[in-house]
Formats: structure tokens, sequence, C-alpha cells
């Protein structure tokens, strides 16, 4: 590829999350080749390579986002819909297991607010479908404890703790134990 005009920015993060998902190592020099451009062209866009990777987490939990709602609101409007939002989580991380280990691979910190703000989204997405379709004090508690969930069995599955040959298979993992986790605390919540 190589890079003659438009939005440099665009290009040099496109090209990026072509390599981290080939499993090509890079830097700003290697980016700077494969994209065309003069190796300083980068520095213009990011001060180093982890302003790069931050954007490029960034960019995957907008990419993730997308895939848990769609193009517009998506939100879960049942405990079904909650349940598919958790396949969905989890065939992202084995569609794209390189750019999700970089969005939750590196400590949020101050000098990666983009990183803060997508994961926030993330949550507040999650939050406002509890909140939705459930009633109680301790809805924040719910969506660590869904979040928790569904991004463990991503990771049992992307480190082959879980079997992920077989996506169906693995949706339907992800339904049951999904589901057997909420009939339990609707079990606690009832008394049973």
């Amino acid at each position: 590829m190589t890079y003659h005009h438009g939005d440099l920015r665009a290009t040099l993060l496109a090209t990026a999350m072509e390599m981290l998902e080939e499993g090509t190592p890079f830097s700003l020099r290697a980016l700077a080749r494969r994209a065309g451009v003069s190796q300083t062209a980068p520095y213009r866009h990011f001060d180093d390579r982890d302003a790069l990777e931050a954007a490029l987490a960034a960019d995957g939990f907008v990419d993730l986002k997308v895939a848990l709602v769609g193009d517009g609101d998506g939100i879960p409007a049942t405990v079904n819909g909650l349940i598919e939002f958790a396949v969905a989580y989890v065939h992202f991380a084995l569609r794209r297991p390189a750019v999700f280990r970089l969005m939750f691979g590196n400590e949020c910190t101050d000098s990666a607010p983009q990183v803060i703000e997508a994961a926030q989204e993330l949550r507040d997405l999650l939050a406002t479908a509890l909140h939705n379709l459930f009633e109680g004090d301790d809805l924040d508690a719910l969506a660590t404890a869904c979040w928790a969930l569904v991004h463990g069995l991503a990771v049992l599955h992307l480190d082959g703790k879980l079997d992920a040959s077989d996506l169906d298979a693995t949706a339907r993992r992800v339904r049951t134990t999904f589901a057997a986790v909420l009939s339990a605390g609707a079990i606690r919540a009832t008394g049973r």
C-alpha cells in the first residue's frame, strides 16, 4: 500500500490495525514503510508506539460497540437480548483476538483518555441495558459481574481453556453460562 492523499491518520491506523491483526510486529518506522510514507510521517499523529496502540485500542472499542449494538441504539431490551450481547462480545474476541488483547491488555491511564472513554461507554451501555431490564440497588454491581463473566468467557476461549473451534458451540456455552448465572441471581433474589 502506498499513501498518496486523504486522511493520513486514518490510513496509518488502518495499516497498523492490519499489521496487528496479521501478527506482524510493528513500530512507527515499520508502519511508515508499510503505509508508503516517510519515516517521520507517523510522528505527526502519534508521539510514540504507546499513543498509536492507545488509538488502536480506542478504535477496537468502537468496533466492539458496533458488533454489540449495530449502527443504531441496539441496547438489549430482554434478557435473551442481553445474553446475545454476551455472545457477540465473545465472538468479537474470537474474530479479532489481537485487537481484543490490545484493548484490555494495558492499564487505563490518563495518558490514554480515549481508551478510558471508550471502555466507559461500553460499561455504560451494559449498565443501561441492566437498568432497563432489572430493578434493584445492586445494578452497578450486576453490570460489573456481567462484564467480568463475559470477559472471562472470552479470555478462556482465546487462551484455549475452553474449546473455541466451533462458533455455534461457543455461542451455546456463553448462552447457557450467562443464563445459569442470571437464574441463580433470580433464585437468590426470591429467597429460594
